[in-house]
């Protein structure tokens, strides 16, 4: 995916029988034939504990029902924080199996025009220029006024667990390039076993659902 460079900063904001255990967890019913609420709450649970996002259709209706899209159908359970920037942003939302990433990122979804700003707690989708929202997303750490100008549109904020962004291990850098982290190429090809193998401190969304 394509990097933006916003104010000096690198910031491409784009763009698997054995017997069943006895106790095996029910399957989860899936709410994406389901029509979204104008207002909704995805409840993720990670390795540093829980956060919450409330998302608003009027802030933003395309990136809200594509993010309803992706949080019932199962995308985000099992990846990763690839990409964190303390005092800026963190980055998800390429998911572990890189055939199911192929699939979402087939399409993607227009603009909407900005009505919200990018301040701290707020979520907005990457993006690499016109019409190319798919399926990252962005944390917003703090008052981001260059996202604004450059046309990120935040859909939603963290409404809970904010510190959890604080906990997230950041040891690897930004990605690459420009840095020295995780590839967007390979974990969009790869998924999980690029990451794991490469990266493995790297901070999992273990689930993500609709309250």
């Amino acid at each position: 995916m394509r990097i933006i460079v916003l104010a000096g900063l690198a910031l491409a904001l784009a763009g698997c029988g054995s017997e069943a255990p006895k106790h095996a967890e029910a399957p989860r019913k899936s709410k994406a034939a389901e029509p979204m609420p104008d207002m909704w709450r995805a409840r993720v649970e990670t390795t540093q504990g829980p956060f919450v996002i409330e998302v608003y259709k009027d802030w933003a209706p395309k990136g809200a029902e594509r993010f309803w899209k992706l949080v019932t159908t199962g995308f985000f359970d099992d990846s990763r924080f690839y990409r964190v920037r303390p005092g800026f942003i963190v980055q998800f939302g390429i998911a572990s199996d890189p055939t199911v990433n192929a699939m979402m990122n087939s399409s993607a979804v227009d603009d909407d025009p900005v009505k919200e700003k990018n301040v701290k707690g707020t979520v907005s989708f990457a993006q690499s220029g016109k019409n190319t929202r798919r399926t990252q997303v962005f944390v917003n750490l703090k008052n981001n006024p260059e996202l604004d100008r450059t046309g990120f549109v935040p859909f939603g904020k963290v409404v809970e667990g904010m510190d959890v962004f604080e906990k997230l291990y950041a040891g690897y850098g930004e990605w690459s390039p420009p840095g020295h982290g995780p590839e967007s190429s390979k974990m969009q090809t790869q998924g999980n076993a690029y990451l794991d193998a490469r990266f493995p401190r790297l901070d999992k969304l273990k689930k993500a659902v609709v309250e």
